[in-house]
């Protein structure tokens, strides 16, 4: 087994921890409590799933922002502020009465995905490891996939015995203190790069935005992670009110889901260290493209679990293979603006899909205009990233 540092085993802890916290909890423990708030408050589906997308198009602008402050100043201190703000959201969603509450502390929720999320972690893997790039990744990713796991299980708990308010105040709490320490404790590299960073060409941010590539990664990705986030969060919805499940069974499958995702980020980090990265992509975009279809046969005995492996091992690799791909495509030294724009775009997909979905089921009372739209998004991410360049480096 490979040896590795201090400084790398603390920036992959520092990694899984955050990405536990602000994905794992926030991002995936959010739609647990959306049956919640069409039932106390009587907003729409359309409503509930428009959080993320206000807040995304508030503040998405900010992505390339943050992109270039990391890669000036590193991306710890960032990190600590996004944990802050995504607890402090949470915690803020517990004791909201009215919508505009809900859109504000939605808007601090974005900001601390932004800030503390996945692209500062990306760079922080990026510069401490280069050979076992994409292990070290999927092991950081994990934390996304145990979070989502448990979430569910904990949000189900809670709220059986404090209520969905005190529920959230107590996830709230626990992002900080889970996160927060070890991020205060990680160090950058020492040079602010990685070896392969010193040693490599650095390609101009502008050849790059001219190239191609750059915008076949960008649609491929937005459209993946589009049909992903427009699954995933409206799936206690669809559980809750169309299958009538209840909380315990929507608890066990939403759990099933993000079980799965801990496989697909350990085969497909195995997978992208010894195979061409765009092959991988291919095979994870193709997996989500393939599982949403099962949703309309989800009344036949069995399917449902089908989909929630299928679906779930896509979810592992669907984010994981993003900065993995433009790593090889582009180098890491101007990786976070490279990335703080991608993830810009892949933000609005992941914002709006959610929500248009949720507006077709309102309009229509079914879903299947709106798992037909996803499974059209993620067709078109797959076609995208088969029409990358085979070569590892653009010029």
């Amino acid at each position: 087994m490979e040896k590795i540092s201090a400084g790398q085993f603390k920036a992959g802890a520092t990694g899984f921890l955050s990405l536990f916290s602000l994905v794992g909890i926030m991002f995936y423990g959010l739609p647990f409590f959306f049956d919640f708030w069409v039932e106390d408050f009587g907003w729409s589906r359309a409503t509930v799933t428009s959080g993320n997308a206000f807040g995304k198009v508030i503040i998405g602008f900010l992505g390339f922002l943050a992109g270039w402050f990391i890669d000036r100043y590193g991306p710890r201190r960032l990190m600590l502020s996004g944990i802050l703000l995504g607890g402090f959201a949470l915690i803020g969603l517990s004791l909201m009465t009215s919508l505009w509450h809900f859109y504000f502390f939605y808007l601090l929720s974005v900001l601390g995905y932004m800030c503390g999320g996945p692209l500062p972690n990306q760079v922080l893997i990026s510069r401490w490891f280069t050979t076992a790039r994409g292990k070290a990744m999927g092991i950081a990713y994990l934390g996304i996939g145990v979070g989502g796991m448990l979430v569910p299980q904990l949000a189900r708990w809670l709220n059986i015995e404090f209520g969905w308010r005190q529920a959230l105040m107590i996830l709230g709490i626990l992002m900080i203190a889970i996160a927060f320490p070890m991020a205060w404790f990680v160090k950058e590299n020492p040079e602010g790069t990685s070896v392969e960073a010193k040693e490599e060409v650095k390609i101009p941010l502008g050849s790059i935005l001219k190239s191609w590539p750059f915008y076949l990664l960008v649609i491929g990705s937005m459209c993946s992670i589009g049909a992903v986030s427009g699954t995933g969060q409206n799936l206690k919805l669809f559980f809750r009110f169309d299958l009538q499940y209840t909380q315990e069974q929507a608890a066990n499958v939403l759990s099933l889901v993000l079980a799965s995702s801990i496989i697909g980020r350990l085969v497909m980090g195995w997978l992208a260290d010894r195979f061409q990265k765009k092959y991988v992509m291919i095979l994870i975009y193709a997996l989500v493209a393939s599982a949403i279809p099962l949703l309309f046969y989800a009344s036949t005995p069995g399917v449902i679990y089908v989909f929630a492996f299928i679906f779930g091992v896509g979810l592992g690799g669907d984010y994981m293979i993003i900065p993995l791909m433009a790593a090889e495509l582009f180098g890491v030294r101007v990786m976070g603006r490279v990335m703080g724009i991608i993830l810009t775009m892949d933000g609005l997909g992941e914002a709006f899909s959610p929500m248009l979905v949720g507006w077709l089921r309102d309009q229509s009372g079914s879903y299947a205009n709106g798992f037909a739209a996803l499974i059209i998004l993620a067709v078109i991410g797959t076609i995208a990233i088969a029409m990358l360049p085979n070569k590892a480096r653009i010029e």
